[in-house]
């Protein structure tokens, strides 16, 4: 029997999951890596951390399933979406750390582009709002800001990739420089509407073409990764960045149908078939997959701090050892006791996109402990996410009949109710909640033929529990009113810097 591998490179560890043809788990490996924190709202990670975790995680998920290179069919790639790299195409070696998709270090850059009129033009090419978190003005900054950088790209001599191409091109000794449809259209230079990068954009932002990596379909066999790795090669045949994967992964394949996923952000999207719809309030129109030359499109949500707030939790206040005891503490309590907690750590993204709001707590009381701040966690979670449908469903015309969730955070029961109270429509959780990973391998599996179909893969998706809404409406709409208050009062919150400061 045959197997697939998907690597699942996160934003705080890098997972490998060995999926049978039924797509079930046969073996998993994690390993977190460090966070790097230069200075207030900059957020890098080790490029050579990533790949090596990635590597290594590989290598154990592969022995813990007792599995070779020679039993696998293919390999397939999903990654945190945004996160920058440039490293030196001779050498291999990084220029700078990467700049993570939470980093808010280009915001004054993005009001300047703002402030220039160019709103309506990236908007219009790209699909998405002109903001800090997409990859094309982290890699200006670093073409700006480190020394030299921008003399040696324009010779040709650097490259740069979303956190898919540096796995890729690592995997493979350097022979592949590429990226799939789904993570190029997150960098703010890509053209949804012609499939290419863009002349307009790359003049807009000042990147020269020659850093730019190729652009290939989601599914297809790209190449083999170096024998030296695992003792032979294996055909890489998927690439798509977490959330698109996890929408094919949750077998959202027909227009209207939508997934969140609870990860360290929350991202909601909703598959809007082969035509990109237009936002009006202020989501995203992202590219889904590319198969063949038919591509389909999303509507997208993002939430920049989901279960990153448990994280601060256990390792910023100490209220928990270990994130899995969040549900337990915050079950403690029958409510958050007035307390609520806007996680705006890293601004506010859809559909609110203040670059400037930080994390606030109000509703204390000398009544409140431990619980209430770890169930406002939660309920904040919920709240970013019911914010985000109601423009979801504003923009597309469409009431969802249900929410199919994934991710870490999925199997917090607690978190599920209270979604589906303020959403009030079923949350459905599938028995595989590692979605990404398992649509990662989906298209790596129809990439070589391991799955014929998709009609095949959709069997894999089965149902674990329906979270049906509990609440009265008029209690939800009632705690909806006072988030908004609290929201309010994040807002606005730091001030503006327009030089983004020194390299480190």
């Amino acid at each position: 029997m045959s197997f697939i591998l998907a690597l699942d490179q996160g934003t705080t560890s890098s997972r490998a999951i060995v999926f049978d043809a039924a797509g079930a788990i046969r073996a998993v490996a994690q390993q977190e890596f460090r966070q790097i924190f230069p200075q207030a709202g900059w957020v890098e990670h080790d490029p050579r951390e990533i790949w090596t975790s990635q590597r290594d995680v590989a290598i154990a998920a592969m022995a813990r399933a007792g599995v070779q290179a020679a039993d696998v069919a293919a390999i397939g790639i999903t990654n945190q979406r945004e996160t920058t790299v440039v490293w030196d195409r001779r050498t291999g070696e990084p220029v700078y750390n990467a700049i993570v998709w939470q980093d808010r270090r280009t915001a004054g850059l993005c009001d300047a582009l703002k402030q220039g009129g160019h709103r309506d033009l990236v908007q219009h090419k790209t699909g998405l709002v002109i903001d800090a978190y997409f990859s094309g003005t982290k890699l200006r900054w670093i073409l700006d800001r480190v020394p030299g950088a921008r003399e040696r790209a324009n010779r040709g001599e650097l490259a740069f990739g979303t956190v898919d191409t540096w796995l890729t091109w690592n995997l493979t000794g350097g022979a592949l420089h590429i990226t799939d449809a789904s993570n190029a259209s997150r960098t703010m230079l890509f053209n949804i509407h012609t499939g290419a990068w863009d002349d307009e954009l790359l003049r807009l932002l000042d990147v020269p073409r020659e850093v730019l990596p190729e652009v290939r379909p989601s599914s297809e066999v790209y190449g083999t990764c170096s024998t030296a790795l695992f003792g032979a090669g294996i055909p890489i045949a998927g690439i798509a960045g977490d959330q698109q994967a996890a929408l094919f992964g949750q077998n959202c394949v027909s227009p209207g149908l939508a997934k969140n996923t609870y990860g360290t952000g929350c991202f909601m999207l909703m598959n809007t078939g082969h035509v990109p719809v237009a936002s009006t309030r202020q989501l995203l129109t992202t590219v889904a997959w590319r198969m063949g030359r038919q591509t389909d499109f999303a509507l997208e949500g993002s939430v920049f701090i989901g279960g990153a707030v448990v994280q601060w939790l256990r390792d910023g206040l100490g209220l928990i050892k270990a994130s899995s005891d969040v549900e337990a503490l915050a079950a403690s309590v029958p409510d958050s006791g007035g307390v609520f907690l806007v996680p705006a750590f890293a601004g506010l993204g859809a559909p609110h996109w203040d670059q400037y709001a930080r994390g606030l707590m109000v509703g204390l009381t000398r009544g409140t402990h431990a619980g209430h701040v770890a169930r406002a966690a939660l309920e904040g979670i919920a709240f970013q996410v019911a914010d985000v449908l109601d423009a979801m469903k504003a923009d597309s015309g469409i009431s969802l009949n249900e929410l199919r969730v994934d991710g870490g955070a999925a199997a917090n029961n607690l978190l599920m109710q209270f979604q589906a109270d303020i959403l009030g429509v079923p949350v459905v959780r599938p028995r595989v909640t590692e979605t990404t990973a398992l649509g990662a391998a989906f298209l790596a599996g129809l990439g070589v033929g391991y799955w014929k179909a998709q009609a095949e893969v959709q069997h894999a998706w089965q149902i674990d529990r329906v979270f049906e809404p509990a609440m009265a409406p008029g209690e939800a709409a009632h705690r909806r009113a006072r988030w908004t208050q609290a929201l309010t009062r994040a807002r606005d919150w730091e001030e503006r810097d327009p030089a983004g400061g020194p390299a480190a």
